[in-house]
């Protein structure tokens, strides 16, 4: 009779009905694959199986979802799915990581992937494994989210030539600045896939531009800030009415 939510970790080397009976039973379900391919995970845990323990339940949840009738799982609707990655665990690239996980978003239609930067435990294999710093894991999150919702590809995020994301900038911000510095989007007529790629617009405040470009033109800042606008981030970007954005430069 339990009516809350309930997420289930599927282990690895679930069989397939089990999977069924878990998607009959949860809100979510998900499978940590922890490295993003076959190669990255013999380093990690080479006692997994990538392809047949970890990756396929998930090709299973994605079959059952498409295949079958919502009506058959719990509350009416089949579960959504996620996983989990361990950042800087196996040395693997942030193009590695990405790139599994465009995959899973595009092909398996998972709701979210999870970053974990690693950490060495002591006594275990990879006790002497330097740490991964912080800042990569939220740059993991962030241009995870520009695949996921914002209409970005992969070769459009600003990868190094090691193939790893610049820890001192927000991918977003490194995309614009390479594509829009000099051709700033007009705010009044830009689409909306446009506006999702101006730093400080998000997908909330994309939708408010468009709903107040429909009744009247949107003529300034205080305008912007109004519909959630991050303005410092976005101004550099943005031309209104044709004409570049006076904005105040960040201090030191």
């Amino acid at each position: 009779g339990y009516r809350g939510y309930l997420h289930l970790k599927l282990v690895p080397g679930v069989e397939q009905a089990q999977v069924l009976r878990a998607m009959q039973l949860a809100d979510r379900v998900s499978v940590n694959l922890e490295a993003p391919n076959i190669a990255r995970l013999a380093a990690l845990a080479p006692h997994k199986d990538f392809i047949a323990q970890l990756l396929q339940p998930l090709r299973w949840v994605e079959q059952y979802r498409s295949s079958r009738p919502s009506s058959e799982g719990w509350n009416g609707r089949w579960p959504s799915s996620t996983t989990q990655f361990v950042a800087g665990g196996s040395d693997e690239t942030d193009l590695e990581l990405l790139t599994t996980t465009e995959y899973l978003y595009r092909r398996l239609h998972l709701k979210r992937a999870y970053y974990m930067a690693f950490r060495p435990v002591p006594d275990t294999p990879l006790e002497s494994h330097p740490p991964t710093p912080a800042l990569r894991q939220v740059r993991l999150y962030q241009a995870s989210f520009l695949l996921r919702d914002y209409g970005f590809q992969m070769e459009e995020l600003p990868f190094s030539t090691n193939g790893q994301l610049p820890l001192e900038k927000d991918p977003k911000q490194a995309w614009a600045e390479a594509n829009l510095g000099q051709q700033p989007l007009e705010v009044n007529t830009a689409e909306r896939e446009q506006l999702l790629r101006i730093p400080g617009i998000g997908l909330k405040g994309a939708e408010e531009i468009l709903k107040t470009r429909r009744g009247r033109t949107i003529h300034d800042l205080s305008s912007l800030r109004k519909l959630g606008i991050r303005v410092d981030r976005a101004a550099p970007f943005l031309l209104m009415d044709g004409k570049r954005i006076a904005a105040q430069l960040p201090l030191l």
